[in-house]
């Protein structure tokens, strides 16, 4: 009878160390993903801080196409176009329509374009600080009155159409 309560005892022993060792494992797991996910955050903050750009030379090309400079004023490269998106205020419609990125160099209506990349010849589709490129915006409205630059890290900025 001693014997089995010895066996008894040594097996409630291993399972507590088992659950211990489980239980401090995803402690130790979650803390390295909290931490990870709070750098992570910290940079993006950093990124967005660093990033700025302003618009000038806002023209019509029609009734419903225009085109502008951006200009990097910000320490940050700006390179991800295709998570930039530009916002139009449509005045005849009162609507605000969405327009993506394209990517080529004849634009679709609904969509924007790089249509002069300056002098960028070191880092091609990057918009580097003191840079400038002139951009298309063909819209689907019949009379766009103001618009707005959003970045992928979400800075902005905005402008009215003459």
């Amino acid at each position: 009878m001693a014997v089995a309560d010895l066996i008894g005892a040594a097996v409630g022993v291993i399972l507590l160390v088992i659950v211990a060792y489980l239980l401090v494992g995803s402690v130790l797991s979650t803390a390295q993903i909290v931490s990870s996910a709070q750098k992570s955050a910290t940079l993006l903050q950093e990124q967005q801080l660093k990033t700025d750009f302003t618009i000038s030379n806002a023209t019509m090309i029609d009734t419903s196409d225009f085109n502008c400079t951006i200009s990097n004023t910000g320490n940050e490269v700006i390179s991800d176009f295709t998570h930039m998106d530009v916002i139009v205020y449509d005045s005849g419609s009162n609507t605000y329509n969405l327009y993506p990125y394209s990517s080529s160099t004849v634009g679709n209506p609904g969509t924007w374009t790089i249509i002069n990349q300056g002098h960028d010849v070191i880092h091609q589709l990057e918009l580097d600080p003191g840079n400038s490129y002139i951009i298309e915006v063909m819209t689907t409205g019949s009379s766009p009155a103001w618009f707005q630059v959003t970045t992928g890290n979400g800075v902005y900025a905005s402008a009215f159409l003459l």
